[in-house]
């Protein structure tokens, strides 16, 4: 298992904080899940705006298949095995408090973006892993849910209790494991752009 080793002192949970595959196909609670969409509910956002939106379906529900159908290549392989799958989505357009006209929300993304990171925290300290996917079909979610165009399609997550690795096909068993992340040096700089 790869060590994850911050370079200054943070909490523990940003480092242990990872993306797993196998799940042993547990079910979660609603009151579980409802948990980590409060989470998510206080995440920070640009104007109080709230862009973030979360669709979801728990394993065994009449829509179940229909969300994994929508996963791309890999996905469909582990995935099936969550407890709840989520799409999350972000409002692209507000109305700010004090006027009636609906303006472009320039942050929806960035703002659905730290929803997710809310509601992956409080999973993982719930003993919940998350999965971010991009790897889906967003024109077919989109038509098959009745999703308008003013929302913009982010990602589906997986939520699921930890399994072993074994249970993985050998390709995806090999990636299974806490991801390094790129040092400081690399992503931030002092007073000028320097990437």
């Amino acid at each position: 298992m790869s060590q994850r080793t911050p370079a200054y002192p943070i909490d523990s949970q940003f480092a242990a904080r990872w993306s797993p595959r196998a799940y042993t196909g547990e079910a979660i609670s609603d009151d579980e899940l409802f948990t980590l969409f409060e989470a998510a509910r206080w995440a920070p956002s640009g104007s109080n705006s709230q862009p973030w939106r979360f669709i979801y379906v728990k394993q065994g529900s009449a829509q179940w298949d229909t969300f994994v159908s929508f996963l791309s290549g890999n996905n469909q392989l582990w995935a099936p095995k969550a407890a709840a799958l989520v799409l999350l989505l972000s409002k692209k357009t507000h109305v700010p408090a004090g006027e009636t006209e609906a303006r472009p929300a320039r942050n929806h993304s960035f703002d659905a973006g730290a929803a997710w990171a809310s509601l992956s925290l409080q999973g993982a300290q719930l003993g919940w892993r998350t999965r971010a996917m991009g790897g889906f079909d967003k024109d077919a979610a989109r038509a098959v849910l009745g999703i308008p165009d003013d929302y913009h399609l982010e990602v589906v997550i997986a939520i699921g209790r930890q399994a072993d690795a074994a249970i993985l096909p050998d390709a995806l068993r090999e990636k299974e494991q806490p991801t390094p992340r790129k040092p400081l040096a690399e992503l931030v700089a002092d007073g000028h752009f320097a990437f």
